[in-house]
């Protein structure tokens, strides 16, 4: 199974470089739309969606993401309004003050209609961010997941050296505090490395430890939804990974947020 799983990241990273670095902006716009349909798909499975319902989710998903798309194209996010500082505070609210307390209550919501708007709600953020970080610069947006597949592995390797005290037993049994310190240690050692080899400020590393932060929360949250569901993965595309939420958890609650803060990000350091 370790095999299978390292032969099918290795395959997906270098597929993912080339179309990073080589297709136009169109062109990785669509091929962005299908990843998430296909995450929508995953999504109305997990929430038992009929037929009919799944097809008029996508659509929604589809018709909402493009015009979200052309508002925000070229990267401006925060430059026209009210609007923009209502969708970050509602997406920081949502995955700092919402998931966590959601995650802690464990409570199963009946609702498909509302169980959709949060779909919407983790999938169209993340579209926009892989569309928007990349016209910033294809190595913004690379650097930014860089930071998830480190914490990911640290923490594998941490959790599974290391690993005694439970994070979320009744959620995703095979965490453990031990494999976060794991994560945090190791984004801490690339955001350092990162902040030498550009000649970055060192407040990136803290900015890249509340991303690791909120990685852990998105994987916990789509492990959450398939437990709640009695799903052991959201498909079965991937082989070894499962389907494409188990590899996007941990963006879709970083993506957006490192997008919207960005600017922020920026601008202090032109002050410093």
């Amino acid at each position: 199974m370790l095999k299978q799983r390292i032969g099918t990241a290795l395959v997906l990273f270098v597929l993912f470089l080339a179309a990073l670095f080589y297709l136009s902006d169109f062109q990785w716009s669509l091929l962005m739309l299908a990843v998430i349909c296909m995450g929508a798909w995953e999504w109305a499975v997990l929430i038992r969606l009929k037929p009919a319902a799944t097809r008029t989710f996508i659509g929604i998903t589809i018709m909402l993401g493009a015009f979200l798309l052309w508002k925000y194209t070229n990267f401006g996010m925060l430059g026209d309004g009210q609007l923009d500082l209502w969708l970050v505070g509602i997406l920081t609210l949502f995955w700092v003050v919402m998931v966590p307390g959601w995650l802690v209550v464990r409570h199963q919501i009946k609702s498909q209609i509302f169980m959709a708007v949060v779909g919407l709600l983790v999938l169209l953020p993340t579209w926009i961010a892989l569309d928007g970080l990349r016209r910033v610069s294809p190595l913004l947006l690379l650097a930014v997941m860089m930071t998830v597949w480190v914490a990911d592995t640290a923490a594998y390797f941490a959790g599974k050296k290391f690993g005694r005290r439970k994070l979320a037993p009744a959620i995703s049994p095979g965490k453990t505090w031990e494999g976060v310190a794991g994560a945090l240690l190791g984004v801490a050692l690339y955001g350092v490395g990162l902040s030498a080899a550009f000649d970055l400020s060192y407040w990136l590393v803290a900015g890249l430890l509340m991303l690791t932060i909120l990685s852990i929360v998105g994987d916990l949250f789509e492990s959450l939804l398939k437990r709640q569901a009695g799903l052991k993965d959201s498909g079965n595309l991937l082989p070894g990974h499962g389907g494409v939420l188990d590899r996007i958890d941990g963006l879709t609650s970083t993506l957006p947020l490192a997008l919207f803060y960005f600017p922020v990000y920026h601008a202090i350091l032109s002050q410093a």
